[in-house]
């Protein structure tokens, strides 16, 4: 059996998206700034586009400015409110200590060149607090940037609370929403969001196009520069295919919302019932607040890599919450941030199942998991000791 079960990664384009982007690739190919026909109908397709987009997440038309994806825009909108905060001295950003790496190495940018930086706790249920939040308001603070849903372990913020805050203290809010738009209802204006980024791949869009919400009244910073597109906001020709695929992508997802997500949830749910089952295991973030499709697990005395490969051997296609960089075994800075010691951190499993996943699948992946599990552990010297007693189980 083949199971597909990383769509935190990327999802596997619909196939109206696809008839979409192949549509305006063969009718519609002229350069929307041009001034022919051609042109203008790529223009028009544009605005139209525009204009989908806008209306899924409560927004208006010239608020959306698209991008190459989730990472441009989170560049573009902390740099943005950076640019504005600094105009009026005020150099301090708060963020969290599990955000995606866009935004943190955004960040650690930014402090170099003379801005603080306050990453708020996320605890060990991958939850940020507003008290928290609130107490961590300074005269100087120009931007709040927290994530909408986590890309690892799929923990929904309280947004709402956090837009209330920052709107009362008058100070830009930015959620990074790449995993959560598509997936759960955004409604920008209700939760008095500043700034949104997203990216097309994550709701069965193509790859390489996403979009930037920018409230009317905030001056973005151009981190393209080039020609006048995107209203100055954004130079480069736009990808029109792309767009319009990502608009009828998004489109579809907002719309079949309702239908699929109960039975995603339920699935989750039996997909995190038959893992706890595993001894000495650990769910990882709230097991209520978090997107409907992710799953993710950490198991004692086995590496996530070694799982993930087994696993594909299985036909499962999954990812670990650990990184391979320079030859050396990281942990995920996003477990180490719940509080998962190394050892725990680096045998994690992140399964993100999709809207046709079925029950069957869920099936043959706990049944994968558990012999997987059991395989690694039986000639693991680290699993040895924790049964033999030298070592404590954490989990």
């Amino acid at each position: 059996m083949k199971v597909y079960a990383d769509n935190a990664a990327t999802t596997r384009m619909s196939r109206n998206a696809i008839d979409t982007m192949v549509k305006y690739m063969e009718e519609t190919y002229g350069n929307p700034s041009s001034l022919y026909t051609i042109g203008q109908k790529a223009k028009e397709a544009l605005e139209e586009a525009r204009e989908e987009v806008a209306k899924v997440i409560n927004a208006s038309p010239r608020e959306i400015t698209f991008t190459s994806g989730g990472s441009e825009a989170d560049n573009q909108a902390i740099i943005s409110a950076a640019a504005l905060g600094a105009a009026k001295g005020k150099k301090h950003i708060i963020s969290t200590a599990f955000e995606h790496h866009a935004v943190l190495h955004t960040l650690a940018k930014l402090e170099k060149e003379g801005f603080e930086v306050t990453l708020l706790d996320v605890h060990e249920d991958g939850i940020v607090r507003p008290e928290e939040l609130e107490e961590a308001i300074r005269e100087d603070t120009c931007l709040i940037t927290i994530m909408y849903a986590n890309n690892e372990i799929g923990t929904i913020q309280p947004v709402k609370e956090i837009g209330r805050i920052a709107r009362a203290h008058g100070i830009i809010f930015h959620t990074d929403a790449v995993q959560a738009i598509g997936h759960i209802p955004i409604d920008v204006e209700e939760s008095n969001i500043d700034m949104l980024s997203a990216s097309a791949h994550k709701f069965h869009g193509p790859k390489g196009v996403g979009f930037l919400y920018a409230r009317k009244g905030i001056r973005l910073q151009n981190i393209i520069e080039g020609g006048a597109q995107e209203r100055g906001k954004r130079a480069g020709t736009e990808n029109v295919p792309g767009i319009m695929a990502m608009a009828v992508a998004l489109r579809d997802a907002a719309e079949s919302m309702s239908e699929t997500s109960p039975g995603m949830r339920a699935r989750r749910d039996r997909l995190i019932k038959g893992l706890r089952e595993i001894p000495h295991s650990a769910l990882n973030g709230n097991e209520e607040l978090r997107l409907p499709s992710n799953v993710n697990f950490c198991f004692e005395g086995i590496e996530g890599e070694s799982l993930l490969l087994l696993l594909d051997q299985k036909g499962i296609s999954a990812s670990s919450g650990s990184a391979c960089t320079s030859g050396s075994l990281d942990p995920s800075h996003v477990l180490l941030a719940i509080g998962r010691v190394h050892d725990v951190a680096h045998g994690s499993l992140r399964l993100s199942i999709g809207e046709d996943t079925t029950d069957d699948e869920v099936d043959y992946i706990i049944e994968s998991v558990k012999e997987v599990v059991a395989y690694l552990r039986s000639f693991s010297p680290v699993w040895r000791d924790l049964e033999s007693g030298k070592a404590k189980h954490i989990l």
